[in-house]
């Protein structure tokens, strides 16, 4: 597979987060108010956006949004296929795409959730991904399917349980020292997390990923405009999306049951870079729950079934000490969830050196988007231009 041309990279970030409900704008107000944020971050004017990018089933319609941002010229305007956080490392690509084709110079990648708006998350996701088929087997909500996988994980697989506290407890750990997280100052206590209700089993409450109120925006464009702008460039080292043999929406017919999805767009993603898991310095995971985080790492190669309880232990996924840091802001459990674009906005910061757990001389982190969705994307960000 040819090398992906590094030649796009982030510029801007704007993120606006509420509790559940507490957004005091309709959402199309608070995206706006994000993409104005992203653009006040980059040094650019909002009337210099040409394209947009979204995905899982996004609302607002760039077209819509234009005349608020004074857009001179709309150039781009697309979105991933797939109701889950499986198209959040996507968008980049349709965004990369769109500049390296020179079909737009400036491009936000977004996504925007307020619930009084857009409904229910899990109602939208429960309409995408379950039909009466299985439905009727009693599987009627995410976390039921997602647990499903998770026993798969923990009982043919030989997982151990302690995997999914340990990531849990490292993204509270996270989140406690993240004053932009809904868990500031919050430690989470081993035996709260143990004690606290059970979803579904094996997930407990705090194996579930949060729902919020808010919007992110990342604005991409070329790499050698980026020179001129505000902020030190982050530079789009790769992506790859799909979905695997008989992964597919509807369907319970995996080659391997247990895993997050990622099998071969791992390995497109490697290929593509050159790069390998002992490259990357820091991981953003997209955890709607515990298990589907942990099949990730697994999915990616940073460790295998055999060696996981090695590999995923709380003292090894912590920045700033950890060999392997994962969710480094806090994540979809503690830092707060907006369908996942805060793992890209995290994946910046770590490599501006702006995160509140900063990873000391990040080179490259990986941000990998919706496990356990039916389709699925990687990407790879990075100090490197070359």
């Amino acid at each position: 597979m040819s090398a992906f041309p590094v030649s796009t990279a982030v510029v801007g970030l704007g993120v606006r987060q509420y509790r559940r409900g507490g957004a005091p704008l309709p959402e199309q107000g608070v995206l706006i108010g994000a993409i104005v944020d992203a653009c006040e971050d980059a040094g650019l004017d909002p009337s210099e956006i040409d394209g947009f990018v979204s995905y899982g089933d996004d609302k607002n319609e760039p077209i819509r949004m234009a005349p608020d941002l004074g857009t001179k010229d709309l150039c781009w305007s697309a979105q991933v296929f797939g109701g889950g956080g499986g198209g959040v490392a996507a968008a980049f690509g349709l965004a990369a795409a769109a500049i390296i084709s020179g079909q737009a110079r400036t491009v936000v990648v977004f996504r925007a959730l307020v619930q009084g708006d857009s409904g229910r998350l899990s109602g939208a996701v429960m309409a995408h991904h379950l039909n009466d088929h299985i439905m009727a087997a009693g599987n009627v909500a995410p976390a039921i399917e997602c647990a499903m996988r998770a026993q798969r994980l923990l009982e043919h697989h030989k997982v151990p349980r302690r995997c999914l506290e340990d990531l849990v407890r490292a993204s509270y750990h996270h989140g406690a020292r993240n004053p932009k997280a809904v868990s500031y100052g919050k430690a989470l206590d081993l035996e709260v997390y143990r004690a606290s209700r059970m979803i579904c089993e094996p997930f407990h409450l705090f194996d579930c990923s949060r729902e919020n109120d808010g919007a992110g925006a990342l604005i991409l464009t070329s790499a050698e405009r980026a020179q001129d702008l505000k902020q030190k460039p982050v530079y789009l080292k790769g992506v790859a999306q799909g979905a695997g043999r008989g992964w597919g929406d509807l369907l319970q017919n995996d080659d391997h049951y247990a895993s997050a999805g990622f099998e071969s767009v791992a390995r497109r993603l490697w290929a593509q870079t050159g790069l390998t898991p002992a490259d990357i310095d820091v991981v953003q995971l997209y955890e709607n729950f515990s298990a589907q985080g942990v099949a990730s790492l697994i999915d990616h190669g940073f460790c295998t079934y055999e060696s996981v309880g090695e590999v995923v232990r709380y003292e090894n996924l912590i920045a700033p000490s950890g060999k392997l840091p994962v969710n480094t802001a806090g994540g979809n459990l503690a830092q707060g969830f907006i369908h996942g674009i805060g793992m890209a906005v995290e994946a910046v910061e770590q490599l501006r050196g702006t995160s509140a757990n900063p990873v000391a001389g990040a080179r490259h982190c990986l941000l990998a988007g919706g496990p356990g969705a039916p389709t699925v994307s990687s990407a790879i960000f990075s100090t490197e231009a070359r």
